[in-house]
Parts: C-alpha cells; structure tokens; sequence
C-alpha cells in the first residue's frame, strides 16, 4: 500500500473504494482519528488507505486531533503518499469560495500542538523549508484542473491558526497585509509530522469564506458548511485523478527527508524511544 488520503471537513466518506475493510490500529501516540478504511480504487488494483481527520462525525477539534498517530498509522500500513483536503478561509478577493488552492507553504500560528514524533531521549533537526512535496503539488494541481471546472490556484501560503474560534478581525487583516492566501485550522502538525515519516503529502484547499478581513463580512459555520459541501465533489475528483495517475515510480524528496538530521548518537538513545520511533529512523541508525 503507497498511497493514504486524509479527509477535512465535508469530505467523510472514502473514496470509490471496493472489498474494503476497517482497521483499528494502535500506535506509540495513541489511536487515530477513527479506523482507517482500505480497499482497492477502481480498475488502478492500487490499494488506497482513507482516514476522516475529524472522526467519522466530525467529533475532534483542531487542536485536540491526534496527529501523530494519524500520521504514524499510515507510516505502519507503508504509504508512501498522502493527499489531503482542507476546509479554508480566503484572505484574497481572487480567490472566492468555490476556488481549489494547492498550497506550497505554511505559515504557523499554533500554539497547543506537538508537532513532532521526537524528544525525549533523539532530538532530530528535520529542515522544512518545503512543508507540502513540490513534486506531489504539482501532481495534484494537474489533476484538478483535469477533473474538475473549478479555479485552481498552485502555491501560495496557508495560515494555520489554532481555532476552533475563527480570526478577529484584526488577525484577519493581519494574515491579509502579509500577502498569505488562506487560513485554516488543520495544516499544522499535519504536513511536519508526514515530512518526519518521509512520506509524500499535498493537500487540495476548498475555499469556503473570505474569513472577516471583508468589509461587513463575518464567517459563519453555516457558510462554512454549505460551501464545503459545494466544494465536495471537486475535491474528491481532483484525488481520484490524482491518485489513478500517480506514477508507478514517483521520487519526492520527502522520502528522504531524514537523511542527516538525527544529532543524537544511536548509542545514546534510550531503549524506550527507540523502540517508539523505531519505524521512522531505524535506516538511519543502524
């Protein structure tokens, strides 16, 4: 199995998926989301894994999301690629809801979350300067402009704020004046996280809102909803083309991702740790 899709919001069920079957998986940092869905995406006879980021109805908060081990189950089933989708707000009046952002950067305005799988007794120094797979970016703007009407914009910065409230106003305009694109709840730890298991991760942005920056504007759940909803279909085509037209051999940088990073000896970590982070760093320490 290679290739995984983390769900956002609006987007609860799996993909055309058949002779599927549900996992419940135990990781070291807990259990995900919800079990994992596997089954085999149409005639491609690649096996596809599927995990809603909220739970099956939308239970969890952004800030209380188990990341980790969403991340590191999906390490444990051997995908080696992540799409994602993300629910945003726009800070740019080109980009009204409707449109599809595959962003390229993250901006981070979190501030409960652990975002690594490290510490405590291996300290890794992972460089992040391309959060999202250049390589998995472009694959993914290509599908939706070819599976979808929808506008696509590639690249451009996402704000990751902690939530669950929405901006002020003030951190609205803030984002705005900064040139950044959209705002969302879910990026971060999320695409650190998958850097740090050296898997490929993209995610495809339904812009739902112009958030609060606009005049006489203020983001309601309501409309939040009902254009995620709208943005549903577009969405799932875009993966669905983006996951039948992955190549067979796709090389990405962030396969690689730890290669030179880890500082601390392998003599020097802790049995404990090491056998909790074992499957990440086990080819770079023995």
């Amino acid at each position: 199995m290679t290739i995984g899709f983390i769900g956002g919001s609006g987007i609860y069920e799996a993909l055309p998926l058949s002779n599927t079957r549900k996992k419940e998986i135990e990781t070291p940092y807990g259990e995900p989301s919800a079990p994992v869905t596997i089954g085999e995406f149409g005639d491609t006879g690649r096996e596809v894994a599927f995990l809603p980021r909220h739970g099956s109805k939308h239970g969890r908060s952004p800030t209380n999301l188990p990341y980790r081990a969403n991340i590191y189950a999906f390490k444990q089933l051997g995908v080696e690629y992540i799409f994602a989708s993300n629910a945003v707000g726009s800070l740019k009046e080109e980009l009204p809801p409707g449109t599809l952002v595959v962003p390229g950067q993250i901006f981070d305005r979190t501030k409960h979350r652990t975002s690594t799988f490290f510490g405590d007794g291996i300290v890794v120094h992972q460089p992040i300067t391309e959060p999202y797979s250049p390589e998995l970016v472009s694959h993914l703007v290509d599908a939706a402009e070819s599976a979808t009407d929808a506008e696509v914009q590639e690249g451009g910065t996402y704000v990751c704020i902690e939530g669950p409230q929405y901006s002020t106003r003030a951190e609205s305009e803030f984002y705005r004046a900064q040139g950044w694109d959209v705002v969302g709840m879910t990026a971060v730890p999320e695409a650190k996280l998958a850097r740090e298991a050296e898997i490929a991760y993209a995610t495809v942005a339904g812009v739902t809102d112009y958030d609060v920056w606009k005049q006489d504007h203020e983001v309601t759940l309501e409309e939040v909803l009902e254009n995620a909803e709208k943005n549903q279909e577009a969405i799932k085509r875009t993966v669905e083309e983006a996951i039948r037209t992955l190549p067979e051999e796709f090389e990405c940088g962030a396969h690689t991702a730890l290669e030179g990073t880890i500082n601390t000896p392998a003599d020097a970590i802790p049995e404990e740790t090491r056998e909790r982070v074992d499957l990440l760093v086990d080819d770079y320490l023995d």
